[in-house]
């Protein structure tokens, strides 16, 4: 099963960035592009534990739709979204939180598997790999960008 593991350094209080990273709010703005839209659960706010959030998106051309529970959650250092029903075989994707001499270092665990046993992971090797590194790197800058500036307060209410 693929990993994408992203670390990224935040000048933030650890419960802010924390915050955004579960913000549904944030989560439609970082991903503009992709026409994402929480359509069910939880479509605004913040998610918390056992909630779940059903996205729309379009991807390589193709509207999809991927629903997801918060099965952990241990505020403000961790929470995992795994996928309940969607396009793929598997996606857990943890987010973890440390704070280090007054910075928060985020970690994201992005474990992943496609159906179609070889063609699958033929396709996660030459394309989808690296399309949801860039997706989750885009959303990671923006997380950061809203925390060290004032754009959090219009997110997090």
């Amino acid at each position: 099963m693929p990993l994408i593991e992203l670390t990224t350094i935040i000048n933030a209080p650890i419960e802010r960035c924390f915050d955004l990273a579960r913000s549904i709010d944030l989560h439609k703005l970082s991903t503009a592009g992709t026409q994402e839209e929480a359509i069910a659960g939880v479509t605004s706010g913040l998610i918390g534990k056992g909630q779940r959030v059903t996205w729309q998106a379009k991807h390589f051309g193709f509207r999809q739709t991927l629903t997801s529970k918060i099965t952990h959650f241990e505020y403000p250092y961790h929470f995992r979204d795994a996928m309940i029903r969607g396009a793929f075989k598997q996606i857990n994707h943890d987010h973890l939180f440390q704070e280090i001499e007054h910075h928060t270092v985020m970690t994201d665990k992005f474990y992943f598997e496609s159906p179609g046993g070889i063609i699958g992971r033929m396709f996660n090797n030459l394309i989808l790999t690296n399309y949801l590194r860039k997706i989750l790197i885009k959303r990671n800058r923006f997380i950061k960008e809203i925390a060290e500036g004032d754009g959090w307060k219009e997110i997090i209410v």
